[in-house]
């Protein structure tokens, strides 16, 4: 009986990774169709998809990203699938060692997160405002994806106002960044309405981090749960599969 029984849980166990695998490769292949959508055709993705949608791609070029994780997905959803489906140990052990390594990099993106918060905003600010003072006001696409960021996060600059103080746009206009300027205009003759700007968009985009850490931690630990189960089970079959 205990053969039978042994039989009876690796099947249910291997059927469970198939179809499990089939959603995670269904699911890679509809982000990377989209991906390539809105490279190929981004007006029609927009107009479909509204003004929301048009905001957030000037924030974030979505594209990539959904093309990059679509692929991903579509390789661990074949790999699971078709070397369970297969009793294949060397596609097992490769979907193993695809998520492990995905794994120990989510791991380790936590703990640099986590660590050098500080060193993130040095590193950034020494990057990024040189990048300002020189390009915002000089570069259409610079200037508008700023601009839509700052409305939307309603912050000003990366660290505050000062930011833009040498940029083309300032020695243009004469006036900081619509975004910065709180209860009307302010220009270069009114150095005392300076206190009234927005802070960063940095210390903004920490704040909103550290508002939503709780959901973004239980969606984290989620996933980890998932691909901690989805590594024990290709073990498992894989194990088994030596026995045989």
């Amino acid at each position: 009986a205990l053969p039978s029984a042994k039989m009876g849980c690796f099947t249910f166990i291997k059927v469970m990774m198939i179809l499990f695998n089939l959603a995670i490769f269904l699911g890679g292949g509809t982000l990377l169709g989209v991906g390539i959508w809105v490279t190929v055709d981004g007006q029609s993705f927009l107009e479909i998809f509204g003004a929301l949608s048009s905001s957030v791609l000037q924030v974030v070029n979505v594209s990539y990203f959904l093309i990059a994780i679509g692929a991903i997905l579509l390789v661990i959803g074949f790999l699971g699938c078709y070397g369970a489906q297969k009793d294949s140990k060397c596609l097992l052990m490769m979907f193993f060692s695809v998520v492990l390594i995905i794994f120990i990099a989510e791991v380790a993106a936590a703990v640099v997160a986590l660590v050098y918060t500080s060193l993130a905003e040095t590193l950034l600010t020494a990057v990024v405002t040189p990048v300002l003072k020189e390009k915002y006001g000089a570069d259409d696409k610079f200037t508008r994806i700023w601009n839509a960021t700052m409305t939307e996060v309603h912050c000003c600059g990366l660290n505050n106002y000062t930011d833009f103080t040498d940029s083309p746009w300032l020695k243009e206009k004469g006036t900081y960044p619509e975004p910065c300027l709180v209860g009307g205009s302010l220009t270069l003759a009114l150095p005392h309405l300076r206190g009234c700007l927005l802070q960063g968009c940095f210390n903004q985009i920490l704040e909103e981090i550290k508002t939503n850490a709780g959901v973004v931690g239980g969606v984290a630990a989620g996933i980890a749960a998932l691909e901690i189960a989805a590594m024990a089970v290709s073990m498992y079959l894989y194990c088994e599969l030596d026995q045989k």
